[in-house]
């Protein structure tokens, strides 16, 4: 146990200092199974069945420790009809460890903690609003899960098992964030709002927008959450086995998180189109500066105190309930053949993303939005997806075990909502890997994942922001995972 705790001890270490950024979903969470790309469901032979099938380490040969540290280089591209750029090069860590305790019972426990996914991207783009001026897009959703496994044997072939896990999350945004006008509930003048003004053509005497944008930055936001798995494992005899699994949903709130809203830009455009339209009307620019300064003070916008606000922010998000199923073969003294099926509900998920915005600092941008709190739905519309895993590993000698796998995954991300932070599209996953039989009690495990690139057009029409029309976002990915086996 003194291994075990000096083990979680430098992962909490490692994590505490990197704040790691996550680009997507994990396709498995140990580099032994990612090996044979992280089939595991219905492959009895590691602790990371906590993550898939509980009910499997019942055919564990051992009580024994696991400690895994994966790095994940993620290559992003995007382009519309302003940029054709590459995004940050990050390298983003991704920790595990896990126990699991083997007695002469029936009953098989184990307990540990796992990256389980998220995204993260960064990019310095152009916006049309901002000229030659480049915008920070960053985005960060970082998921780690952890708790304790059981499990029980109810005969030599057939086992049940339960993971109880805590969920914690962080969750950053920060790029320029396009509402519909109409979301200005301010009333600007009798039988009219800010957000009416704003959408209505100049020949109604409005500024013709069909959106307004703001420099936006969220941060700080952390959520705690609860995540259920049960499993069923079967093992037909020593050759043949099978497992089912399923995976609750988990509903997380992001709580205690600031906002900041700068509109500066936004409301500097629309002073600009209403002292061009009085110049039309023979106006000098200073004159025409003067008359629509007196506009805005008219409908209650002091200029001189600016557009650019705090919130306290609240976010609601929800991780997608999945099933799976998965068998493994072993086809000759030293080849075995393993595949899961996973089927995961993000329809139900990520539908949405609910921002709930509160005590806003600026009393002009109040005074736009009807009020100093409002809530914000940011749409995703994620399809569901399914994810196919196929491996194979052959004991090259005594010691040494080599792997090859392959995963398809569907990607749930619609068209409508593509955007370069928040990509989460790739789809083929190419997976290489070998573990090391050092002495009796410690093996070693490496693994090598490709996830190969997936270019995915926009639709002409977004339902994030008029910049994304048509825009075209390219992921690809590189894991190296490692991993450290002790069997007591």
């Amino acid at each position: 146990m003194k291994l075990f705790t000096k083990s979680i001890l430098l992962i909490m270490l490692f994590v505490s200092l990197t704040q790691a950024q996550i680009g997507t979903r994990m396709v498995g969470f140990d580099a032994r199974s990612m090996g044979r790309a992280g089939t595991s469901i219905g492959t009895f032979d590691s602790p990371v069945l906590m993550m898939t099938n509980p009910a499997g380490i019942s055919f564990l040969n051992h009580s024994g420790v696991d400690v895994n540290f994966s790095l994940m280089f993620p290559t992003l591209h995007f382009k519309n009809n302003l940029n054709n750029v590459d995004g940050d090069k990050n390298i983003f860590p991704l920790p595990g460890a896990s126990y699991v305790h083997k007695s002469e019972s029936n009953f098989t426990w184990g307990v540990g903690f796992f990256t389980a996914g998220g995204m993260g991207a960064d990019f310095k783009l152009k916006h049309a609003l901002y000229g030659t001026t480049l915008q920070d897009y960053h985005s960060k959703l970082a998921s780690m899960q952890g708790g304790v496994s059981a499990a029980y044997k109810f005969s030599e072939n057939f086992s049940v098992g339960v993971s109880a896990h805590m969920v914690y999350s962080m969750l950053e945004f920060s790029m320029p964030y396009s509402l519909d006008p109409l979301m200005m509930k301010g009333i600007a003048m009798p039988g009219m709002t800010f957000g009416q003004m704003f959408a209505a053509p100049p020949t109604a005497g409005g500024f013709g927008y069909d959106e307004v944008t703001a420099a936006a930055k969220m941060n700080d936001l952390t959520a705690i959450g609860f995540n259920g798995k049960i499993g069923f494992a079967y093992k037909v005899n020593d050759q043949l086995s099978f497992g089912l699994s399923y995976t609750l949903p988990t509903s997380l709130t992001y709580t205690k998180g600031k906002a900041a809203m700068d509109m500066t830009a936004q409301l500097n455009d629309a002073f600009g189109k209403a002292v061009q339209g009085a110049m039309m009307q023979g106006m000098t620019q200073a004159q025409a500066q003067a008359a629509v300064m007196a506009q805005f003070t008219g409908l209650g916008i002091d200029m001189t105190k600016g557009v650019i606000a705090s919130y306290d922010l609240d976010v609601d998000l929800k991780f997608p309930q999945s099933f799976g199923f998965g068998v493994s073969y072993v086809a000759t003294d030293d080849l075995k053949l393993s595949a899961d099926l996973e089927y995961l509900n993000w329809e139900k998920a990520f539908d949405k993303m609910s921002l709930k915005l509160s005590n806003g600092t600026s009393v002009n941008v109040n005074k736009l939005m009807g009020a100093a709190a409002f809530n914000i739905d940011f749409p995703m519309n994620w399809k569901n997806s399914l994810l196919v895993k196929v491996g194979g590993e052959y004991n090259a000698s005594k010691d040494l075990t080599l792997r090859l796998g392959y995963a398809f995954g569907s990607n749930p991300v619609p068209d409508a909502t593509i955007f370069p932070v928040f990509p989460a599209i790739v789809e083929n996953h190419i997976t290489a890997g070998a573990s090391y039989q050092a002495t009796s009690q410690i093996m070693i495990h490496a693994a090598m994942e490709m996830a190969l690139n997936n270019s995915m057009p926009a639709s002409k029409t977004s339902l994030i922001a008029n910049e994304y029309d048509s825009s075209t976002s390219d992921l690809s990915t590189m894991l190296i995972h490692i991993g450290f086996s002790y069997s007591f």
